[in-house]
């Protein structure tokens, strides 16, 4: 049970979307309609993947009038995105290493 309670947490940062959202309310708290200006989605597309972040816990939100503002609600979700971006980084360097060489065969 613990392995899907993970395995499904992990799937809802698994959509380029929800991370870019993270990445966006990593500064402060946004409104809905700043996000989809900024991020250049539809409302109803921004709504879904903000929802998903907020049942898994990882955003919070509140109404002021008829505005919604979303904010990370816990920032150890860093602790979880920044060694996946480090591996990545190691990654693609390894490969640009190898690209380079091809061009000099």
């Amino acid at each position: 049970m613990v392995y899907k309670i993970k395995a499904d947490f992990l799937k809802v940062l698994g959509h380029p979307i929800r991370l870019r959202l993270i990445e966006e309310l990593k500064a402060g708290e946004k409104s809905v309609g700043y996000l989809v200006a900024k991020l250049k989605i539809g409302q109803s597309s921004i709504s879904r993947h903000l929802l998903a972040l907020r049942n898994a816990g990882i955003l919070s939100s509140r109404q002021e009038k008829t505005t919604v503002y979303y904010n990370v609600a816990d920032h150890d979700i860093f602790h979880v995105l920044r060694p996946v971006a480090v591996m990545l980084r190691k990654k693609f360097r390894a490969s640009g290493k190898v690209l380079s060489t091809l061009g000099k065969n």
